[in-house]
């Protein structure tokens, strides 16, 4: 049998103004906005209450600006050195290519083929303009699950959290392709489970 693998406690980044709005973020580097920042810190404390020892984590982030900085309050508020963790590219989110700063209902009035096909297939639909579909992201996200040695605190984003519960829990391609993505809450991968705290 093989050993199971550490805990994973996933962070999706605070809130920003784009995602107020309904915005595709992808790979567009917008920073966090004040509910983003108080989001960071809730996580803060709820992981105080989830992990006994957190300065014994490995903490890793995704090198975009609303990672960095839902990281850095996160540290902060756990009494942690704020700027004490590593980055990998690994983490960036997925790219919606040229769709990246529209809203959906503007992507559904300008291409309706190309977004009717989207909405068939979510998992292996790569937007125009060099997007990437969550399938090509897990190719991306399997070898850093594969890197981690120790429970491991990840600050990333929604489109990597889809893809970690499809590698780490068996969440079926079409399931993880809709589920929600909390901001300010940590959700817990230990072994083939997951749960929200």
């Amino acid at each position: 049998m093989t050993p199971s693998r550490p805990t994973i406690y996933f962070i999706r980044h605070g809130e920003t103004d784009w995602n107020l709005e309904g915005r595709l973020q992808g790979q567009k580097d917008i920073p966090l906005n004040d509910v983003g920042r108080v989001q960071a810190e809730e996580a803060g404390r709820k992981l105080r209450t989830l992990a006994p020892h957190i300065e014994d984590l490995a903490y890793i982030a995704s090198p975009m600006t609303r990672t960095r900085e839902t990281m850095e309050i996160l540290r902060q508020t756990l009494g942690l050195h704020p700027e004490s963790y590593k980055l990998d590219d690994r983490l960036v989110e997925l790219t919606f290519g040229s769709w990246e700063g529209m809203t959906w209902k503007e992507v559904r009035k300008a291409e309706p083929s190309l977004a009717a096909l989207r909405e068939q297939d979510k998992w292996h639909y790569a937007p125009p303009g060099g997007g990437e579909s969550y399938a090509m992201l897990v190719d991306r996200i399997r070898p850093f699950l594969d890197d981690i040695t120790r429970d491991t605190v990840v600050v990333a984003h929604g489109g990597v959290a889809r893809a970690f519960l499809s590698l780490a829990c068996g969440v079926n391609a079409r399931q993880a392709a809709s589920l929600d993505i909390w901001q300010g809450r940590v959700l817990v991968i230990e072994g083939r489970n997951h749960r929200w705290v």
